[in-house]
């Protein structure tokens, strides 16, 4: 289960770093996959078209904490 949670996380971080370069520049790979909340999701929410570079580096923030919350506890 957690490396479910650890994949669903980077790939929310991939899918945002990815995102901000399409914004940027152009899209460097898998661009179907990786640019979807980019390309369907972005544009249907007024708030989010507005400040799509932000949205994009939303999501990949949110992608490292989903990976950093899902790291178990180390006990010492």
């Amino acid at each position: 289960m957690r490396s479910t949670i650890q994949f669903i996380g980077i790939f929310l971080t991939l899918q945002g770093v990815s995102g901000a370069i399409d914004h940027l520049l152009v899209q460097p790979f898998f661009g179907i996959v990786l640019n979807f909340f980019n390309r369907l999701v972005i544009p249907r929410v007024d708030v989010l078209a507005e400040n799509a570079l932000f949205a994009n580096l939303s999501l990949a923030l949110l992608g490292v904490v989903v990976v950093i919350a899902a790291e178990p506890a180390k006990r010492s």
